[in-house]
């Protein structure tokens, strides 16, 4: 094993950390790892991460399912939709995307920089959220009640294709979604987001990618075991830390990785 490969599995434990302390951010981190650190190409890093993040979704799911904070109706008119997008993506979009998308003069605009050109506007959207409070007024959202809207089914499916992708589970996406158009109070909406997430990414994996990649299991099981040891010493500590300035702190990080990743996509690599 590298040093290289060393300097990821200890980043598969902050991907955990920062999980168990934020409730979020695992997409975020897990695609540079997989793309940087462990070398993998746009298509097997995407892949990766939907398992990586679907399993660990899968996880504050049960918790949300057992203190019955998700509302099921949200999960099948938002979730569906969502679902049938990530899986166009994964199942016939990209094993047939070309490697070279299009060329302007001299400079090829590559596959790989539309995913990973999508991911950092992601990273950097997620950062935003993350610095600026919302101006919506959550007292107002608690008293009301579950209301169907049809932006909840395009929104799903757009959603799921932009997901499908990058390889993220966008759940950060997904909350004000549900609060602003499903009306759900918070914690439902958070926790209907994660099965939301959950299924999203497990399905376009085991329904996509599964069919035409070779999977390396013995790394994805390390991984997310590995995570999964940084989920449970994050929720050790979140006691003790103090969760706005760790995401404020977190928000910088992301615009860093954001920047280094157009860095490396659209100046070193091009």
């Amino acid at each position: 094993m590298s040093g290289i490969e060393i300097i990821g599995y200890i980043g598969a434990l902050f991907i955990g950390l920062v999980m168990g302390l934020t409730g979020s951010g695992g997409s975020i981190l897990s695609i540079p790892i997989l793309a940087y650190l462990f070398s993998y190409d746009e298509k097997t890093a995407t892949a990766y991460s939907l398992f990586i993040v679907g399993v660990t979704a899968l996880f504050g799911a049960s918790q949300s399912l057992y203190n019955r904070l998700v509302n099921f109706k949200s999960v099948w008119i938002f979730g569906i939709p969502a679902i049938i997008g990530v899986l166009l993506v994964r199942r016939i979009l990209m094993p047939v995307l070309p490697e070279v998308l299009f060329h302007i003069s001299d400079f090829e605009f590559t596959r790989r920089m539309l995913v990973f050109g999508l991911f950092g506007m992601l990273m950097l959207l997620a950062a935003y959220t993350m610095l600026h409070k919302t101006k919506v007024n959550l007292s107002e959202i608690e008293n009301q009640s579950f209301q169907f809207h049809p932006l909840m089914l395009t929104e799903g499916f757009f959603l799921g294709i932009f997901m499908g992708l990058i390889g993220a589970g966008g759940g950060f996406l997904i909350v004000p979604a549900l609060m602003l158009i499903a009306k759900l109070p918070i914690k439902e909406a958070i926790g209907t987001s994660l099965v939301i997430v959950c299924l999203n990414c497990l399905v376009g994996f085991f329904l996509g990618d599964f069919f035409y990649m070779e999977i390396d299991w013995n790394f994805l099981f390390v991984f997310v075991a590995i995570s999964f040891v940084g989920i449970v010493l994050g929720g050790i500590l979140t006691k003790r830390v103090n969760s706005e300035r760790l995401k404020k702190v977190f928000a910088y990080f992301v615009i860093l990785m954001a920047v280094f990743i157009f860095f490396m996509e659209f100046y070193l690599n091009s």
